[in-house]
């Protein structure tokens, strides 16, 4: 006779024989998916997002460029910096679905070496042409792209070593960072929806840095409200 050696949620391990989850576990398994239903919305909101921010760019004779003078590769930085930004941000919404994490996780695994190779790329060529953006709002974006990447990249780090809830905290503060933008283009068009009267400087400069400071406060909340969660 087999004997059970360990039981999980929903399964026995036997020696030689492994026992299906039973049916209520199995439909709760089927319903998983949508338990997440702003997985759908983010995606379809940052795609809208990203064509309506980037595909100004995409003809050098109309695009709204910076001055750039002494820097003739300051248009194919930008582009590829939009390009590698885009993969990045798209990637990290399948990162931060459970369902995906969890039945698929060699997808998770290539998800996150791509997403952490796009956003260095995309951070080190933000880094470089930052210097060409508007001194308002300015030192706001570089410390938000210097903030993305090291988040990511030392994510990546503690994953390699195992250290899964360190791992989780700094991916999801890379999260908050890739989703700077949106958030922040979004506040600001509420503002100007609502017609409130702010100088343009300071207008400009809040821009730059509600989006990621807003962001980080948010998943800091989250965080300690799911503390006593086992990280799996």
């Amino acid at each position: 006779m087999a004997q059970t050696l360990a039981r999980t949620d929903d399964t026995s391990v036997t020696t030689g024989t492994t026992r299906p989850p039973s049916g209520e576990a199995a439909a709760a398994g089927s319903r998983r998916w949508w338990r997440r239903p702003w997985i759908a919305p983010l995606f379809v909101i940052s795609t809208g997002y990203i064509a309506f921010t980037a595909l100004p760019y995409l003809d050098s004779r109309t695009a709204p460029l910076m001055p750039h003078d002494g820097f003739p590769l300051y248009y194919p930085a930008l582009i590829a910096h939009i390009a590698f930004a885009t993969v990045a941000l798209l990637t990290s919404i399948l990162q931060v679905w459970p369902w995906l994490r969890r039945r698929h996780p060699a997808a998770h695994r290539w998800g996150g070496r791509l997403y952490v190779l796009t956003t260095v790329v995309a951070g080190v060529l933000g880094l470089v042409i930052v210097p060409f953006a508007p001194p308002v709002g300015r030192l706001g974006v570089a410390i938000a792209t210097t903030l993305w990447v090291a988040f990511s990249v030392m994510g990546f780090v503690r994953i390699r070593q195992r250290r899964y809830a360190d791992h989780r905290r700094l991916m999801l503060y890379a999260f908050a960072m890739v989703m700077n933008n949106l958030v922040g283009t979004t506040i600001m068009l509420v503002i100007g929806m609502l017609r409130i009267q702010v100088d343009p400087n300071v207008f400009l400069e809040a821009a730059r840095w509600v989006g990621w400071v807003g962001n980080l406060l948010a998943v800091q909340w989250w965080l300690n409200r799911t503390a006593g969660r086992p990280v799996r």
